[in-house]
């Protein structure tokens, strides 16, 4: 019985856990470090008090997303987002000339 009361307050301790959040500045940080190789991931955790796994998540999803920066991709996206406004704003116009149209042979526009 007294195992069963241990293990409960064991589990309640691990429930009652803040989950720490850390900024986008520290993560960048604590990855530079990393990728420099001058430290230990073990150090660079006993550091910046982040779990060694979490440190591991966090380069590899950096070395994942670095080929990225070096597309042209924001540029491409802003292009398609102008063409996409221009299309909806011509839309737009055509719809208005129908509708005013439309207005005018109901009677409805003098």
């Amino acid at each position: 019985m007294s195992e069963n009361v241990g293990l409960l307050c064991q589990i309640e301790a691990v429930m009652n856990q803040k989950r720490n959040k850390y900024s986008k500045g520290v993560k960048a940080k604590v990855v530079l470090e990393v990728l420099k190789g001058q430290k230990t991931t073990a150090e660079i955790a006993s550091l910046y008090k982040v779990h060694p796994n979490q440190i591991s998540k966090w380069k590899k999803k950096v070395l994942e997303e670095m080929p990225e920066i070096f597309t042209n991709k924001s540029i491409n996206v802003r292009q398609q987002d102008d063409e996409l406004i221009a299309e909806l704003y011509q839309q737009i116009g055509q719809l208005k000339v129908e509708l005013d149209w439309l207005k005018k042979k109901s009677g409805l526009i003098d």
